[in-house]
């Protein structure tokens, strides 16, 4: 990892506001903000390679900062968190190996259906709160005590976000999200608070994976610079989550999720 300096932070200083955005958008989504800290990231010329790395050291403050912030209001679920976390620790790996094998152009059209995939969870889950009304009102830890079926289900959660998140190169919010919307019935809010919580060892877990591959890899002053905008955008976002209905967090979800969609297939066909 390159030596921090007073010239080379001001010279990625531009990159803050940059990274407060992100950290706002990534608390109300539950997301890790990889999927918009890799193209900034990219624009000053690092490498794809770079981008990805570095990304993941503003994605673990961001997601700090913004978990700190549930926590805080007691909107944390410790349980559910590991739970999610040290089974995507064991197949981060995988989704490495498989981007690695896979060419440029399908990797991004792969990136598009995932998007697709995760906006049809969402719209499936909305139908099914309308059937399941009343089920619904059943307090989700209560159920978890009850029975190892969300146990298992929260690990699988897990396992697939690991896979998916090394493929991506993201902290793994935009599929636990829906995920946990869908098969373990949580309410959407409650799913992007422990989805974040979740993220941030999951990044942490990966940059450590680059730092020991290759630490020239890992851009200390660029990601520090988002890292910190995302502290304060974080922390305003995780306030703002609880005021917002879940209508208005599931349209902004779906709306995100159709940009990238549209932009990694518009990027794939490029190549």
């Amino acid at each position: 990892m390159t030596q921090v300096s007073v010239s080379s932070i001001l010279g990625v200083l531009h990159l803050f506001p940059i990274g407060i955005i992100v950290g706002i958008i990534s608390a109300l989504l539950g997301i890790g903000g990889g999927l918009l800290y890799v193209p900034a990231l990219a624009a000053i010329g690092a490498s794809p390679i770079q981008s990805v790395a570095t990304s993941l050291v503003a994605i673990s403050l961001g997601a700090l900062s913004g978990t700190i912030q549930n926590w805080k209001m007691n909107s944390l679920k410790i349980e559910t968190v590991s739970l999610l976390t040290f089974p995507a620790m064991l197949t981060t790996e995988i989704g490495v190996a498989i981007a690695n094998a896979l060419p440029s152009k399908w990797l991004l059209l792969s990136f598009a259906a995932l998007q697709i995939t995760a906006i049809w969870l969402i719209n499936l889950k909305k139908q099914l709160q309308k059937e399941e009304k009343k089920a619904a009102k059943i307090d989700f830890s209560e159920s978890q005590t009850n029975s190892t079926a969300p146990i298992l289900k929260t690990q699988g959660i897990g396992l697939i976000a690991g896979v998916l998140s090394g493929l991506f190169g993201v902290g793994g919010g935009i599929v636990m999200v829906p995920l946990q919307v869908l098969l373990l019935k949580m309410p959407i809010k409650e799913s992007v608070q422990t989805s974040y919580g979740a993220i941030v060892l999951i990044s942490l877990w990966a940059v450590s994976r680059y730092v020991i591959a290759d630490s020239s890899n890992v851009l200390i002053e660029p990601g520090l610079m988002l890292g910190l905008g995302s502290l304060f955008g974080a922390n305003f976002g995780a306030r703002l989550l609880p005021k917002l209905s879940d209508k208005l967090v599931r349209f902004l979800f779906t709306g995100l999720l159709i940009f990238l969609a549209v932009y990694m297939s518009l990027q794939a066909w490029a190549l």
